[in-house]
């Protein structure tokens, strides 16, 4: 996997925990940048252990399936953007929870939550040659950075900016996916 698909795929798996953020930068009265640093922290070490757990996983059974891991990938990345593109298209009225208080429990669940993607990622990337210690890291900079960014936007953008995001997200995944794909049916 190439420096610019790596990048590109940890600020995919970004976006979804950004928009979250968003929603819970606007549920804060005016933050303040040691929180929102605070929030982007949590978010980014939960991302980051993620797809640990998901490449430990998908190693273990990579033996089974090398014949196919390259399609294995592909539908991984494109199933988990096309639910993030529903996700972005849902109305802004359906969002569950903007809670007023930014609990560590609170935050780390719903870190758990938006990391369940860069989990199912970590298991594609089992069958792929990938630094999985880069793109780990790479994918919690960039959450720690999206989630800390989202945070202090959320009372300025609010809805419409989480939802394109989610969406964009999404649509990257989906091209990750293709290159893989492309890459690995070259003669």
């Amino acid at each position: 996997m190439n420096p610019i698909a790596l990048l590109l795929l940890a600020f995919a798996m970004s976006t979804d925990a950004f928009a979250a953020a968003i929603g819970k930068g606007a549920s804060l009265h005016k933050p303040r940048f040691a929180e929102a640093l605070r929030m982007g922290l949590i978010f980014g070490s939960i991302e980051a252990i993620t797809p640990l757990i998901g490449w430990l996983i998908g190693k273990s059974a990579s033996s089974y399936v090398e014949a196919w891991d390259h399609w294995i990938a592909f539908s991984l990345l494109v199933a988990l953007g096309l639910h993030m593109i529903h996700e972005g298209l849902k109305p802004a009225g359906e969002e569950v929870e903007k809670p007023s208080r930014q609990s560590f429990l609170k935050v780390s669940l719903t870190a758990i939550g938006t990391s369940m993607d860069a989990m199912a990622v970590g298991i594609g990337l089992a069958f792929i040659n990938v630094n999985i210690w880069l793109a780990a890291g790479l994918i919690g900079l960039a959450t720690t950075i999206m989630v800390t960014i989202g945070v202090l936007l959320g009372r300025v953008v609010g809805s419409i900016l989480g939802h394109r995001a989610e969406i964009f997200g999404g649509l990257t995944l989906i091209a990750v996916g293709g290159w893989i794909l492309s890459s690995h049916l070259q003669p």
